[in-house]
């Protein structure tokens, strides 16, 4: 985990173990993936099963943690906070209420998975995966770095961009509930306040609905209801310290946004544009530079030298950019949605589940009166004159 929250705020699940880990679903698909996917994606299904086996053995009910004597006084009572969220969901945000987050794991290490993207040189599209129920996702997670790392040398080896990172958490969207649900994990439990209560209202929202194939509807519905289900709790339930800590994350993370989305949009115009391939290759370079120069202007302007977010953006290519866009595009209609909604978790909940059974084209159309959203003013002054003003659109 790196010092800036952004990267599990990217991918805080991977939902192709949603379904892929479950070993029921795993005995079905089988023979399937010999046939369509090829055999070696039967390796796959493997770790993701005995992974996601070995995650739910080493959970414990979340009262008998806390009844241990031996649990350190610091987890118990952050176990105790994570009960009341859990409780919050059900009553306020009307999440289900069922085992996922009644359980405990210490994993012993610093991620649940390592997920691994990747991209063209010149393009921001995601490379795919297509199985059986979940559909195509952009992304592959693995339960040890090792194993991510040994499935991103051969798409290096192709040329790709490839990103892997933690993922603290993912959701198994309530298929696993007859064997306790989703746990709590060490690689989060002690995240600030504000930040646990976003990831716990994420996940159980991937429980309430899900759209086969469509990262984007998925990851920005679940994000909507993170930030809705957080500021909520706050509000009712955290000290003014708290807020004021969970405030200023917010902001640093909604500047991030604005300004890798500006960026995104123009290396996506430029890698869809005419220009020979030669070309395309230098104003890479350049805007990518521009991103990096933004981002030092805002650090030594409005965020006062905060670094958290220096690898990330020391890191960036195609592949970070374009898992990034999943997780953040579409999070603003889905709040003017539920605003449209009448502010009811119902109502809101029933839209969403009506549009994640259309076909990706109608659901696209039924979203799209939400997506229009005003200009915001520029956060901070250019970094150059070629990097431009950092705006939202």
């Amino acid at each position: 985990m790196t010092s800036t929250l952004w990267p599990r705020r990217r991918a805080a699940r991977w939902g192709l173990a949603s379904a892929l880990s479950l070993v029921g679903l795993v005995l079905v698909a089988l023979a399937t993936l010999c046939a369509t996917s090829g055999c070696s994606s039967i390796d796959y299904l493997g770790q993701s099963a005995s992974g996601h086996i070995r995650l739910l053995a080493a959970a414990r009910p979340v009262r008998d943690v806390i009844a241990d004597p031996a649990t350190p006084e610091a987890l118990r009572k952050r176990l105790e906070l994570t009960q009341r969220m859990r409780q919050f969901a059900v009553t306020d945000l009307h999440e289900p209420d069922n085992g996922s987050y009644r359980s405990y794991a210490d994993l012993k290490r610093s991620a649940a998975v390592w997920n691994v993207v990747a991209a063209p040189e010149l393009s921001l599209q995601l490379q795919t995966w297509c199985f059986p129920i979940v559909g195509c996702v952009g992304y592959r997670g693995y339960y040890d770095l090792a194993g991510a790392d040994a499935a991103a040398a051969p798409l290096k080896a192709a040329g790709l961009e490839v990103d892997v990172y933690e993922v603290p958490a993912y959701s198994t969207l309530g298929w696993m509930n007859w064997l306790g649900g989703d746990p709590l994990l060490n690689t989060f439990v002690q995240w600030p306040e504000g930040e646990l209560s976003r990831l716990i209202f994420h996940e159980l929202a991937h429980q309430v609905a899900y759209a086969p194939g469509d990262t984007t509807f998925n990851e920005s519905f679940a994000t909507a209801v993170e930030h809705i289900g957080s500021e909520r709790w706050l509000e009712r339930n955290a000290s003014a310290e708290v807020r004021a800590k969970q405030a200023l994350t917010e902001a640093r993370r909604d500047d991030f946004h604005v300004l890798v989305r500006q960026w995104r949009a123009r290396l996506d115009a430029m890698y869809r544009s005419d220009l020979p391939d030669a070309d395309k290759r230098v104003r890479k370079a350049e805007l990518y530079a521009g991103m990096r120069a933004d981002y030092a202007a805002l650090k030594r302007g409005k965020w006062n030298g905060y670094n958290g977010y220096d690898h990330w953006f020391a890191t960036a290519n195609n592949a970070a950019l374009g898992a990034q866009a999943a997780y953040d595009d579409d999070v603003g209609a889905f709040e003017r949605l539920f605003a449209a909604q009448g502010s009811d978790f119902d109502r809101f909940y029933a839209e969403v589940r009506r549009m994640a059974a259309l076909p990706r084209s109608e659901r696209d159309a039924a979203m799209a009166p939400y997506r229009a959203a005003p200009r915001a003013a520029p956060l901070v002054a250019p970094a150059t004159p070629a990097s431009g003003a950092i705006i939202s659109g």
